[in-house]
């Protein structure tokens, strides 16, 4: 048996919940992006009273490592980490890339046919930028998280194998520039799921961070003019 809180202030939605081996028990959400501090601390104490539960009784923290919005993501990871020693409980970090490919493998899994098919999260890093990675259908890690200046030949060494999926906030963007006949799109829906599933798995292994020594996977340098 797993209690386990998971926070994901990585993107333009915030959410909090509090799920009970990897089913949700609970979800709090916060659409205003720059709202996110203010509404994290009190959210996880609504959450545990709506849970009827003790924060001393979870059992692991999870928290999203990124990448993101950079403010958002220090921000998730300092609470989790605040409260990891203040509980003396482990410490989870998922991918907010991974978190995504997860949410869009579930919904076509049953539909794929070709096992080549890859799958390519986006999270707009403004202008041409994307966050980006590609996974197979079983989430197999295929290009590591990056960074890309999004060109028309962005992905061409992939697409000479396989069709590839793409959606993400920053797919939107490539869509009007890519005329590969095997690039496809899909809309994804939240990722409270599928967050909730990938912390239950690391639990299990009991694939736990060190405290001290996280931080956020930026991928690329703060930048201020």
């Amino acid at each position: 048996m797993s209690l386990i809180l998971n926070i994901d202030t990585a993107s333009e939605t915030a959410h909090v919940s509090i799920a009970r081996d990897g089913q949700l028990q609970h979800v709090l959400e916060n659409h205003e992006q720059k709202n996110h501090a203010s509404f994290l601390e009190p959210a996880i104490k609504q959450l545990a009273d709506k849970s009827n539960i003790k924060l001393s009784e979870l059992d692991a923290i999870a928290v999203t490592e990124g990448p993101g919005s950079y403010t958002g993501l220090r921000i998730g990871m300092a609470s989790a980490k605040g409260l990891c020693y203040a509980l003396n409980k482990p410490l989870i970090t998922i991918s907010s890339l991974e978190a995504m490919t997860l949410t869009a493998t579930s919904a076509v899994h049953e539909q794929i046919t070709n096992p080549s098919t890859l799958f390519c999260p986006m999270i707009d890093a403004r202008r041409a930028e994307v966050f980006t990675a590609l996974y197979d259908i079983s989430l197999k890690n295929i290009l590591p998280p990056c960074a890309i200046i999004l060109t028309e030949n962005s992905f061409e060494n992939f697409f000479n194998d396989c069709s590839i999926t793409f959606f993400g906030s920053g797919s939107e963007k490539w869509k009007l520039i890519c005329s590969k006949k095997n690039a496809f799109f899909q809309q994804i829906g939240q990722t409270f799921a599928s967050f909730a599933s990938l912390s239950y798995q690391k639990f299990k292994k009991s694939d736990f961070n060190n405290i001290a020594y996280s931080e956020p996977s930026y991928i690329k340098d703060f930048y201020i003019k």
